[in-house]
């Protein structure tokens, strides 16, 4: 393989830095027991499917520190390039959804699933590998033909024959990570059965076996081609002791071969042990544990959740905050009783972090009753930083790029210096003159739009976010099948405002005006329009005006 050296070392380091892998939680997979194919598939489902979000998408480098960078130093674990970046900064580096954000769609975004924040298929990625894998479906790279990006582990291309879906192109991972995208796709065909698919590339919309028949052969050879590593086993833990679910193809990896391999049909039986008993012991959080909060601006609050586990553990643990800034760190309770922190699900308490001035806090949380006796204390660090409320200016938004029958790429800029965390994109969408919207979050200067088939024409804006903080609104961009048009092109209507009026002049008689608001509701409509002036008497907000069926239409704002 042309990464062997790398991969040998990489072996080499993990043997002197790896520690015994955790164990699984006893009884955590017992409803699995006996259980085959569809029914063995929902008994997974019903026990990982219901878990704690762990944090707002802006959050999620906060959690990568822990999940997604090297034992033996601070470079971040990124299995899409090799380019050598380092935490705590996350300059170079997007929060990407392995799994594509676009394919289980609902109500028109992506963004209001548990899936959305699963750090299970979230990975820190190097934004140029990232952008290049797009929303492509995993998949061999026909090297016969031109290849679209190679960075030496992200290869971007034509799919060999009989793969892709459908795709016109396949995203495929350096070998020694793609047992670890088979299991990342295991566990979200899974967890998210119950998920209506948007795009079907890979998964179908049915229970069992969800996956493809092609996807189904190329994974089970990642999976049994790439086992498991250290590094998956202590991810899994890392994610375990954050979200209080598993992945369960990493703990038994057999599990993929009763579902989808040559063992489909028999029933499973794990490897289940009895409740541990003797000492009390607290094996989460470990002393010293360090929770962020991250940056938040002024005025703001931020909340960041503590994981409670242990075994034997007979006397309700008492909670306490202290040192340095503890006035601005608060706890909803300020006991964990016995019976959460032995039970199978653990407890997650919530921390809130409320600064009162600017600067860097930190501050400790006590946990009393801890050790063998039950008269142990153990210590979380409390950290988190209070910045001004950023000033933002409106990015401009430029002409799509890119376009085709299927999709384009909105493109944006922000002025120079001015940092940003994520984007929301506002996606406009024209049928027969009629709007519907859609939010997008990129990280980028730039996001692909797909199904544009479905559209006669679309617009976009953007807002950019920092700190939670939203900027004005950009300008208008319109696209259409036949180009670009931006706010300013020339069209048929040409639109006139005043405080709680709007004008609208029509170059020619149109059969009917029609005005909306920016959730698609008709608010106003003129029928047999004469060329000349037609005015609506409308409060201050924004609108969109449509004339006729094929003149692009026009966003305007009325104060």
């Amino acid at each position: 393989m042309k990464n062997f050296a790398r991969y040998i070392v990489a072996i080499a380091v993990w043997g002197c830095a790896a520690t015994v892998a955790a164990e699984i939680p006893a009884g955590y997979y017992s409803s699995l027991d006996g259980k085959a194919e569809g029914e063995l598939k929902t008994a997974i489902f019903n026990r990982i499917h219901d878990f704690r979000t762990v944090s707002s998408y802006s959050n999620l480098p906060q959690y990568f520190r822990v999940t997604d960078v090297h034992p033996e130093s601070n470079r971040w674990w990124d299995m899409y390039s090799d380019i050598p970046l380092y935490a705590p900064s996350f300059s170079g580096l997007n929060r990407e959804h392995s799994f594509p954000k676009s394919w289980w769609k609902q109500n028109g975004s992506v963004d209001y699933t548990s899936a959305y924040v699963d750090l299970y298929h979230l990975y820190p990625s190097e934004a140029a590998a990232n952008m290049a894998k797009s929303n492509y479906p995993l998949g061999e790279v026909d090297t016969s033909s031109p290849v679209q990006f190679d960075n030496g582990m992200t290869r971007v291309g034509y799919p060999v024959q009989g793969q892709g879906g459908g795709s016109t192109k396949v995203f495929e991972p350096d070998d020694e990570y793609k047992g670890d995208f088979a299991r990342t796709y295991f566990y979200m065909a899974t967890c998210y059965q119950n998920l209506t698919w948007a795009v079907t590339y890979m998964v179908n919309n049915n229970v069992y076996p969800t996956l493809n028949a092609w996807s189904v052969r190329l994974l089970m050879d990642w999976h049994h081609a790439d086992p498991v590593s250290q590094k998956e086993l202590d991810r899994n833990e890392a994610v375990y002791s954050f979200q209080g679910n598993r992945n369960p193809f990493i703990d038994y990896p057999e599990l993929a071969d009763y579902l989808w391999g040559d063992l489909a049909g028999q029933a499973f039986h794990p490897g289940t042990s009895p409740e541990p008993v003797g000492d009390a012991e607290l094996t989460s959080p470990d002393n010293g544990t360090v929770l962020e909060f991250g940056q938040v601006a002024e005025g703001s609050t931020a909340t960041a959740r503590l994981f409670f586990r242990g075994n034997n553990v007979r006397k309700a643990l008492s909670l306490s905050v202290y040192r340095g800034d503890k006035a601005m760190f608060s706890l909803p309770v300020t006991t964990v009783s016995a019976a959460d922190v032995n039970s199978e699900a653990g407890k997650w308490i919530t921390v809130t972090y409320r600064p009162t001035e600017l600067g860097s806090h930190t501050a400790r949380l006590l946990i009393s009753g801890t050790g063998p006796d039950g008269n142990g204390t153990r210590g979380v660090e409390l950290r988190g930083e209070c910045l001004p409320v950023p000033v933002l200016s409106a990015p401009t938004a430029l002409p799509a790029s890119n376009v085709t029958v299927t999709s384009y790429m909105a493109n944006w800029t922000v002025p120079d210096g001015e940092t940003v965390d994520y984007f929301v994109v506002t996606r406009t969408r024209y049928n027969a003159g009629l709007p519907t919207v859609e939010t997008v979050l990129a990280e980028a200067s730039g996001e692909l739009m797909e199904d544009f088939d479905l559209s006669d024409s679309e617009s976009y804006t953007v807002h950019s976010v920092r700190l939670g903080v939203e900027s004005p609104e950009s300008n208008v961009v319109f696209v259409d099948h036949s180009g670009i048009t931006d706010a300013a092109a020339d069209t048929p209507l040409e639109v006139l405002t005043e405080p709680g009026l709007l004008a609208v002049r029509c170059a020619a008689p149109t059969a009917l005006l029609r005005v909306f608001d920016v959730t698609g509701r008709e608010v106003a409509r003129a029928e047999g329009v004469q060329a000349g002036i037609t005015e609506f008497y409308l409060p201050a907000g924004v609108y969109i005006v449509a004339a006729g069926s094929g003149t692009a239409p026009v966003k305007v704002t009325v104060q």
